[in-house]
């Protein structure tokens, strides 16, 4: 498998991975909110280089992932209250 991160963005793509959870999270333990950072060049972005960098699990990460493209696409339907998406 390919580096999540190219090695010239992995520094600031950490700082910026830290500083993104230190104002979401605080000092909280466990922590409550996950985010996912992705960066590509422009002009780069159809058949180039994604970067990735997120504070969570990879499964759970790529779970956020899928809900989010199943929304903008309009495949998502919200669960009626209390229960599981459809």
């Amino acid at each position: 498998m390919t580096a999540p991160i190219q090695e010239r963005y992995r520094a600031s793509m950490n700082q910026l991975a830290k500083r993104i959870d230190k104002e979401l999270n605080g000092s909280r333990k466990p922590r409550r909110v996950g985010f996912i950072l992705l960066t590509a060049e422009f002009g780069h972005i159809d058949n180039g280089r994604v970067n990735y960098i997120s504070n969570g699990e990879r499964e759970d990460m790529i779970a956020m992932l899928r809900e989010y493209l199943a929304r903008v696409e309009g495949r998502y339907a919200e669960p009626p209250e209390g229960g599981r998406p459809q």
